[in-house]
């Protein structure tokens, strides 16, 4: 029986990957990857050949798990994804549940997340967190209200670039201006940016920017009344 290796993989600089992942991504056959594209760049960057593509994607998750847990009873296949850790906002959940309930070990390579990078980078409080992941596009003030729960906890969110004026907005309208917040911009890429203070302060910074560009992560913090 093979082994299903989750394998981490940069965020943005192609340096953060660990000598563990590159040496299981040597080592196996096949790999399943969110984008092949994506994948064939990291793999050429690291002079990584010879190696089976399966695309796993969410929209082909429920097709491709029961293929991929067929090969898992013969050989080792690495998951990945386009960045990060897999099943982290990306696909993975599904295959490694599969693997699970058929008895195929799995293994985790740890390395980079936008997660734990952002809020380490914010200089917001790391004692308690909570991680959202993207924030929905209907119902987002209903949604923020529910999150009055996890108070003195970071709230960490993943937003894209179009949208992030709006989020801002609709958390300045809940929790009230002086809401403290982080915007976490393009992390560990030459444009990496942290925009800090209260909500009023961040978005009157971002409002003059006009179009904003890149991965957005979202942080804030909820104190006790």
């Amino acid at each position: 029986m093979g082994k299903l290796y989750v394998v981490s993989t940069p965020i943005g600089n192609l340096k953060d990957i660990t000598l563990r992942a590159l040496e299981v991504l040597q080592s196996v056959n096949f790999i399943a990857c969110e984008d092949t594209r994506r994948t064939s760049i990291l793999l050429n960057h690291y002079k990584i050949e010879g190696k089976k593509l399966l695309s796993y994607y969410e929209p082909k998750e429920s097709v491709q798990v029961p293929k991929i847990v067929k090969l898992l009873e013969k050989e080792d296949v690495a998951l990945v994804t386009d960045a990060g850790t897999p099943s982290i906002s990306d696909p993975g959940y599904k295959l490694i549940r599969a693997c699970i309930e058929k008895g195929i070990p799995v293994e985790v390579i740890p390395g980079p997340s936008a997660v734990i990078a952002a809020l380490v980078g914010s200089g917001l409080p790391t004692d308690r967190f909570t991680f959202v992941g993207f924030l929905p596009k209907k119902g987002l003030n209903s949604f923020l209200e529910e999150l009055r729960a996890y108070k003195d906890s970071t709230i960490i969110a993943f937003e894209s670039p179009n949208r992030l004026i709006k989020s801002l907005e609709a958390i300045r309208e809940v929790y009230g201006d002086n809401t403290t917040v982080c915007v976490a911009r393009e992390l560990t890429k030459v444009h990496e940016e942290y925009i800090r203070g209260r909500v009023v302060e961040v978005l009157e910074e971002l409002n003059k920017r006009g179009e904003i560009k890149g991965e957005v992560v979202i942080l804030w913090h909820l104190v006790e009344d």
